[in-house]
């Protein structure tokens, strides 16, 4: 095994090292019923540390599963910087993405190599494969030697974004940024100690690792040393079960899974131990926060987060909760401790007053002291409490005929209505208005609803122009792994000849 200096390797990364060896035969993992111990984490890590180098860049064919999470642990471990890659987007794209990527080491499942690069050499285990230099996937400029390609020193992840709006960008996250974040998280748990030991409690985790939420999830519980069931994906059945049978405080859910445990069968009993959820990625209607406390009796903490930021940077705590939420309904809370957050002219930068619309910019702790104001694609307001609403974002705005169309205006006017579970609204090109806005509705199970009937609920919310002149019933809104609806597969919807669940608007402005 090669070993590296302790001296040149980032905090997380030592951190990550120390809590895996605190005690091997602990339980760290729960997949699929069955626990995997820290020492079997260990063991991946120690079966891809002799490849990498402190800011070697290795890509990361990154699954749900315990295997792979040992593979990543190890690369943090090693301070290498991970390229994360998503193999669920099919061999094909995979490739593709690989190919643009210039690294020299590709690691992940074999069976998920073996799609890629028939020369893939066993790794540790017989689930792990790597392919390092000659034999590097095709496209990907194999035969470079290992440690070549462009390293990048200080940075843990290479993460991807959602690519909710076209393909997904790749945004490099520092260690050091990690470590502000998860260090900032203490501020919200009842013990914030960070003393070095293994802590009691199971929390569940069923992001998907190859995006952010997953991620941070993942880092938080092994920086902490408390273990966690691991979830390949989002299913309602096999989550509960989880909740009922390890009873965690704190659970997340993105706003789909949070609608899809509404329309199941269950009941309070089964989140009896569950004092909190939190719901962020995309927007969550207030009237969904609702139904579920109602329903549950437990609050829904709604909060704003972004890749480039490493993490969130406002949200809601009990406390102001219980205090403020029927006053600042759909509010997605404040800024978390050291972010700071303000609403700015779009054309001049010049800061709003209180309750004015504009774009949001935030200077996020977690960047660095000296970082300055980032500006998003967001359009927001900020309150005299300090409250941030997010109103849409300024780069999906639809320009029909001179009439400016906020989609999340529209997507929430269509699920107002009780048969709707999820919608989506984009602009679609138009020889004469220039473009006008579409939409695809996902009704709630067992429902049966008319793209007629839809619109004619959403013309007694929407002034005439907002309306899509296309509505598309359809079984299951297209989504990335993240939970957001994918609106780029939303458009490939209405490249489509029409469907006899569609309808065509007849009314232009």
């Amino acid at each position: 095994m090669t070993h590296h200096g302790t001296a040149e390797l980032p905090a997380l990364s030592e951190r990550i090292g120390k809590v895996l060896a605190l005690d091997p035969s602990a339980p760290a993992v729960e997949f699929e019923r069955h626990w995997h111990t820290w020492g079997e984490l260990a063991a991946a890590a120690d079966a891809v540390a002799p490849l990498v180098r402190p800011g070697e860049r290795v890509a990361l064919l990154l699954r749900n599963r315990p295997p792979q999470l040992g593979l990543l642990l190890g690369l943090l471990r090693a301070g290498a910087c991970v390229v994360a890659v998503n193999p669920g987007r099919g061999a094909e794209r995979v490739r593709a993405d690989l190919g643009s990527l210039a690294v020299a080491t590709v690691a992940g499942g074999r069976a998920d190599l073996a799609a890629l690069a028939p020369r893939a050499r066993r790794l540790g285990s017989d689930e792990l494969g790597v392919v390092t230099g000659s034999g590097s996937p095709p496209g990907t400029g194999g035969g470079s030697a290992p440690g070549t390609a462009d390293p990048r020193p200080g940075v843990a992840v290479e993460m991807l974004t959602s690519g909710t709006t076209g393909p997904p960008k790749r945004v490099p996250l520092a260690y050091e940024t990690f470590r502000r974040v998860l260090a900032g998280a203490r501020h919200y748990e009842r013990s914030p100690d960070s003393g070095l030991r293994l802590r009691r409690g199971v929390v569940i985790v069923n992001a998907p690792l190859v995006h952010l939420g997953g991620l941070f999830r993942i880092l938080q519980c092994v920086n902490d040393g408390r273990a966690f069931c691991l979830l390949e994906r989002f299913r309602v059945e096999e989550w509960a079960d989880a909740v009922r049978r390890h009873r965690p405080s704190t659970v997340s859910l993105v706003p789909a899974a949070l609608r899809m445990v509404l329309d199941s069968d269950l009941g309070p009993t089964d989140l009896s131990g569950v004092r909190s959820v939190i719901s962020g990625t995309a927007p969550l209607a207030p009237e969904d926060a609702d139904a579920f406390q109602a329903r549950f009796g437990v609050p829904v903490l709604t909060s704003y987060a972004a890749t480039e930021f490493g993490g969130g940077v406002a949200g809601w705590n009990l406390a102001d909760h219980e205090r403020y939420w029927t006053a600042k309904h759909g509010s997605v809370g404040r800024a978390h401790a050291g972010c700071a957050l303000r609403v700015v002219d779009p054309d001049t930068g010049a800061p709003r007053e209180p309750d004015e619309p504009g774009l949001l910019e935030v200077r996020a702790a977690q960047l660095g002291d000296d970082s300055g104001w980032t500006r998003t694609t967001d359009l927001a307001r900020l309150d005299t409490d300090g409250f941030l609403w997010i109103l849409g974002r300024a780069d999906q705005a639809i320009i029909r005929g001179g009439f400016k169309i906020l989609p999340d205006d529209v997507r929430t006017a269509l699920e107002r209505d009780p048969r709707v579970r999820g919608a989506a609204v984009v602009g679609h090109p138009d020889a004469r208005l220039g473009a006008v806005p579409v939409a695809a509705v996902e009704p709630r199970p067992g429902v049966t609803v008319s793209a007629e009937d839809l619109l004619a609920a959403a013309a007694g919310v929407l002034a005439r122009y907002e309306l899509p002149t296309r509505l598309r019933v359809v079984e299951a809104l297209p989504r990335t792994p993240s939970g957001k609806v994918d609106l780029a597969a939303v458009r490939e919807l209405f490249t489509q000849s029409p469907s006899s669940t569609e309808l065509s608007s007849p009314e232009h402005p």
